[in-house]
């Protein structure tokens, strides 16, 4: 059978249980994914020399890293003309490209640095988010927003300033608003003596960030949380109690990780209560293992019930993006896996009968809701997807992967 063949009789068996594949193969086409350029190059970006800070790590040495903007470029190109539909691409501010001869520290880049990524989404198609860069910086060693010299604060609140600047930019150059998140990794090993200072440095940091004249409809601002990292072990500055509340004051998003919390949470389980409180919520899908460790995302359950979230609580309400880093692997596979498998889990929600689930979770008939939730595990999905990759005319199955082998041979071997 065909692969259009195998779609058809897949339909017509979703049909008997309620479903209309075709619109879901459709609202699949409209959910865009910010693609993480730092996977590329192992987060080492292009504004500076030397080791990575604010407990990061991208572990591994599997050849064929990007060293450079073009050959970045170039690697994301291949990505995603293996990964079907339309989407963004998600820069940070350590990403910036110079002329020749010329630098800028970060509290000082302007827009005419991101212009040639710019082009790049341009002649593709695809929108760009945003991210300042507070770590792997002489500057950010102790802390960044939160720290209790006045002239490290300054430096860092002029680098956020300069991003939603440049985010304004990017907005009004692609035509499509720009979700730009401030993370930072400020925080303490050992338990503090005093929480409420430096969270009140914070406060007053992102106070006077968001005091700059900016268009809202244009720039959504978001502030991500972590539960801790290397080097932070016993608190963060930016928890998400703060942000949570103080997103919710001001008028921003909260963005949420879905490694940046306790092993027992799941972010899954807050999308809802977010989107009952924010009109919009921007989500970072990662996998964490043991912590958050940054893994390439998996067809797992975690990542089907955040898509069935993303699905049942408005789609167009969430801003979708992928964080990871993994330099064990062929990275443009990292990519394409994790894009991919994001994708099969918005497919696999939007395949759901979730009016029906949710009519028996109301009737209280709670036998015959796990009874669909587990047969519907077994219905073809795969020949869904496999259609919808023929139809955006990117290989079905497994056989991308022979796209990405032949690059490596051809590109990636010659990096060193």
């Amino acid at each position: 059978m065909t692969i259009k063949e195998r779609y058809e009789a897949a339909k017509e068996m979703y049909q008997g249980a309620g479903i209309d594949v075709d619109a879901a193969v459709e609202a699949l086409k409209r959910i865009p994914i910010s693609m993480h350029c730092w996977q590329g190059d192992d987060v080492n970006g292009f504004d500076r020399e030397g080791a990575l800070s604010g407990g990061i790590q991208a572990t591994g040495n599997y050849p064929g890293r990007a060293r450079n903007p073009g050959e970045l470029m170039a690697d994301m190109d291949k990505a995603l003309s293996l990964i079907p539909g339309k989407h963004r691409i998600n820069l940070h501010a350590s990403y910036a490209i110079f002329e020749e001869g010329e630098w800028a520290d970060r509290d000082k880049l302007e827009p005419k640095h991101f212009a040639k990524w710019v082009a790049f989404a341009k002649e593709r198609g695809i929108g760009i988010d945003f991210n300042p860069t507070l770590f792997s910086h002489p500057k950010a060693e102790n802390a960044t927003l939160s720290s209790q010299d006045p002239e490290i604060r300054s430096f860092w609140i002029d680098h956020v300033k300069a991003c939603i600047r440049i985010s304004q930019y990017l907005a009004e150059e692609q035509g499509t608003p720009c979700t730009m998140n401030i993370w930072i990794p400020d925080g303490l090993k050992d338990i503090p003596a005093d929480r409420t200072a430096p969270r009140a440095r914070l406060k007053d940091s992102l106070d006077q960030i968001l005091s700059m004249d900016y268009d809202k409809s244009k720039v959504y601002v978001a502030v991500e949380s972590k539960v801790f990292g290397i080097g932070m072990e016993s608190y963060t500055v930016g928890s998400h109690e703060f942000y949570m509340n103080y997103a919710s004051k001001n008028d921003i998003l909260c963005l949420l990780d879905s490694g940046h919390y306790h092993p027992t949470e799941a972010v899954s389980d807050k999308i809802s209560s977010m989107l009952l409180f924010f009109d919009k919520v921007a989500l970072h899908v990662t996998r964490p293992v043991r912590w958050d460790s940054d893994h390439v995302v998996l067809f797992d359950d975690e990542t089907k019930e955040i898509a069935k979230e993303i699905v049942r609580g408005d789609a167009g309400r969430v801003l979708l993006a992928l964080d990871f880093f993994d330099a064990g692997i062929n990275r443009l596979s990292a990519w394409i896996v994790g894009m991919r498998n994001m994708q099969k889990a918005l497919l696999n929600a939007l395949l759901l009968p979730n009016e029906r689930l949710a009519k028996l979770q109301e009737e209280r008939n709670f036998t015959e809701q796990m009874m669909v939730q587990e047969e519907m595990k077994l219905y073809p999905i795969g020949d869904v997807w496999n259609y919808f990759c023929e139809i955006n005319g990117v290989p079905a199955k497994e056989d991308w992967f022979e796209e990405v082998r032949a690059y490596e041979k051809e590109v990636l071997v010659n990096r060193k």
